[in-house]
């Protein structure tokens, strides 16, 4: 994809450089929407609204839908309000409500104002509702049909209504108040008698969303039935909106990027990476640092304490990495799979227990192991004292027990009390385990070699 991409952006290039615009036209009329996004981000600013001018109006539009937030604002900069118009008259509500959250307020004024009264009263209601919900992210731009159609009538009411819909594939029928009661695939419909009604061939098992509910939750729902579209009610179960399968992809992108940064301590931002300028990435990443190096020096505290019994046996400071490194790397494993298994809904917090007698088990293993090939090590390689290789191995084995320990309980312990669990990855747990780590190994070397 990434070779398509570059050949792409050359051929548009020397189009431009060229000033052949005539060939530029007829060559991107023969690309996808997304294609055309990707390659027109190798084109200077200033030639970027007039390569777009040369797009067919409906290619226009779904090709703007794909750009980058940047690209996008400096398109409509460079609109004349005519232009600007043509392009938010083609967007679905969502694309339009997604623009006007990624722009800034002098953009969105202008965005708002080129917009039919419907479209702005559509956008407005939509991003009444909280961020990250069903609401915020579903089109009202579907198919209703009533009860007491029959398939002529609903087929012939989707050839009218259907141009400006997002998706006809599934349709929905509601009553006189806009209640849902059922469901109808427009396979169903065009399969069906004539004369048969909507009601005789819809589904009424119904399986819908609350306009509130969290929009991670919906992208979860629609991969699990393989829907290519989910329906959103109101508290009445009124239909308001629906939530299409290109949007759920959006949402899990997101999602999963921001436990990704979540995870790596950095506050998660919506903006691609060559994108962000360093102050704001100085922003995401300082406030995580200075929490992890404030907590960092308890573990200093530690050394600091054991001093004279470090002097005493300078042999020991050489493993406090090895010991330190070990414990994270072991804890990090075990959180990031359970966070993993927390975001897929595989675990819960009643499985608490269970968790974490399997990760018991797998600690011993694994300590075991590693005790075992480092004892060797000790003794042939490093040639150190057998109490020394003792007191470093089965500090390495608790160590990992701990830390494997520590690692599956927090995000569950987080989760349960409403916080992200992905917040208790690598960083915080290797923090915590980097001193019990220490608090094992001197009091193992107190008791043992009699520091």
């Amino acid at each position: 994809m990434k070779e398509r991409t570059a050949i792409l952006e050359e051929a548009i290039v020397k189009l431009v450089e060229a000033k052949k615009y005539t060939s530029l036209r007829d060559f991107l009329a023969t690309l996808n929407p997304a294609d055309i996004a990707s390659a027109l981000g190798a084109v200077a600013d200033q030639a970027l609204p007039l390569v777009f001018r040369l797009l067919p109006k409906e290619l226009a539009a779904e090709t703007f839908v794909e750009m980058e937030p940047e690209q996008q604002e400096t398109l409509i900069k460079g609109f004349s309000d005519l232009e600007l118009k043509a392009v938010v008259e083609e967007l679905y509500v969502d694309d339009a409500v997604d623009l006007v959250e990624e722009m800034p307020a002098n953009v969105v004024s202008r965005i708002l104002a080129q917009a039919d009264p419907d479209t702005r009263k559509m956008i407005n209601e939509i991003l009444k509702y909280p961020e990250d919900s069903a609401g915020s992210v579903m089109t009202t731009e579907f198919v209703e049909l009533r009860a007491n159609m029959t398939a002529a009538q609903a087929i012939q009411h989707i050839r009218k209504v259907a141009v400006d819909k997002e998706t006809i594939n599934t349709c929905y029928v509601t009553d006189g108040t806009h209640h849902l009661q059922g469901v109808l695939s427009i396979g169903a419909l065009i399969l069906a008698d004539r004369d048969t009604l909507c009601q005789e061939i819809m589904n009424v098992n119904v399986i819908s969303v609350q306009t509130l509910e969290d929009q991670e939750t919906v992208a979860r729902m629609l991969s699990k039935y393989n829907f290519g579209a989910l329906p959103v009610v109101d508290g009445d179960g009124r239909l308001v909106g629906i939530v299409t399968v290109d949007d759920a992809m959006d949402i899990m992108e997101a999602e999963a990027t921001e436990d990704i940064e979540k995870m790596a301590a950095i506050t998660p931002s919506d903006r691609p990476y060559l994108s962000t300028g360093p102050i704001t990435i100085w922003k995401r990443r300082i406030p995580w640092l200075l929490l992890l190096m404030i907590s960092a020096t308890f573990t200093g505290l530690i050394i600091t304490k054991f001093e004279d019994a470090l002097a005493s046996c300078a042999v020991l400071i050489a493993y406090i990495p090895m010991l330190m490194d070990t414990g994270g790397n072991s804890g990090s494993q075990a959180s990031v799979t359970i966070i993993r298994g927390l975001s897929l809904q595989e675990l819960q917090f009643r499985d608490l227990f269970r968790v974490v007698w399997k990760e018991f088990r797998v600690a011993i293993l694994c300590g075991v192991t590693l005790a075992a090939c480092n004892f060797a090590k000790l003794l042939l390689l490093d040639r150190v004292g057998m109490a020394v290789a003792a007191t470093v191995c089965v500090t390495l084995m608790l160590t990992i027990v701990v830390a494997k320990l520590v690692g599956c309980t927090l995000p569950m312990l987080a989760k349960r009390l409403g916080f992200d669990p992905a917040v208790m990855a690598s960083p915080f747990i290797t923090t915590i385990v980097d001193v019990l780590s220490l608090l094992l190994y001197f009091q193992l070397s107190s008791t043992i070699l009699g520091l």
